[in-house]
């Protein structure tokens, strides 16, 4: 369906969680609603929270500009503005504005007559996001615990947090997340060489239809799990990879504060082989 066209279908009144008709409306081809007008808010507050903490800091190099949570003494309290307090408001404006967009996202779905699927998927990311610096500090009884904002200080927290565990490739929850996280870049990258070789022949020839794709696939790997399957399948292994990543991280501390390696003596103690 031509662009223009679909704008007339889509541009209706109702769909709106909050707001009615005062925040039903578009800047050109977006629409706004209630929360797209806070999500700006939150978004431009957080943006500037960041900037500001930047220049109280040593460097403006984007590599090493970092917002730290604040340190694990404060507990779960409100602290200093630049002793992590900076990072405790930026967190809420991050949460804030990612529920704004999944909350826009389902007006969007209201107003399209279509399921959750956008929104509902996304709530995984927000999961995922959440556990790592509002669930696990939580429980660990420290805001200190969540990641700082920053890429290298980001990458370092990664390290160390992994060795902090002695190997945490032996976490069963991580090995299962890198397992959903690899096989969803497969299937993507599967999926999407299908899609292309069919809707994008050489010259001169016919755009092929889905049987040409169900047909290859059940010649390259004896089955075809069809067009509205394949969609499944794929959400299925991104909202997986998404959920065990942030299971694999909660449970380290809360649940299992020892070596991840220590783990598996269950298994190394089961009577068939152990000595």
């Amino acid at each position: 369906m031509a662009l223009l066209s679909y704008e007339r279908k889509y541009r209706v009144r109702g769909g709106t969680l909050i707001g009615g008709d005062l925040f039903d409306f578009w800047i050109g081809p977006f629409y706004v609603g209630f929360f797209g007008v806070t999500t700006a808010i939150f978004a431009s507050l957080g943006t500037a929270l960041i900037f500001y903490g930047a220049s109280q800091g040593p460097t403006w190099n984007p590599w090493l500009i970092s917002i730290n949570p604040p340190d694990v003494s404060y507990g779960l309290a409100l602290a200093p503005m630049m002793d992590g307090g900076l990072w405790q408001i930026i967190t809420i404006c991050a949460v804030g504005a990612f529920c704004s967009w999944a909350l826009r996202e389902v007006e969007i779905c209201r107003k399209l007559g279509i399921g959750y699927h956008v929104p509902i998927a996304f709530s995984f990311a927000i999961f995922a996001y959440v556990t790592l610096v509002v669930f696990r500090p939580l429980a660990m009884g420290a805001w200190g615990y969540g990641f700082p904002y920053g890429i290298f200080s980001h990458l370092d927290w990664v390290s160390n947090t992994g060795y902090q565990y002695v190997n945490f490739h032996y976490n069963p929850a991580h090995m299962i997340a890198i397992t959903f996280f690899f096989t969803t870049n497969l299937a993507l990258a599967l999926h999407g060489a299908l899609i292309l070789s069919a809707v994008n022949p050489a010259k001169g020839e016919t755009v092929k239809t889905p049987e040409y794709e169900d047909t290859f696939f059940r010649d390259f790997i004896g089955y075809s799990v069809g067009t509205i399957g394949i969609h499944r399948l794929g959400l299925f292994l991104a909202l997986n990879a998404g959920f065990w990543s942030a299971v694999c991280i909660f449970i380290s501390g809360p649940i299992w504060a020892e070596g991840w390696p220590e783990w598996w003596d269950w298994w190394k103690s089961i009577p068939v082989w152990a000595e």
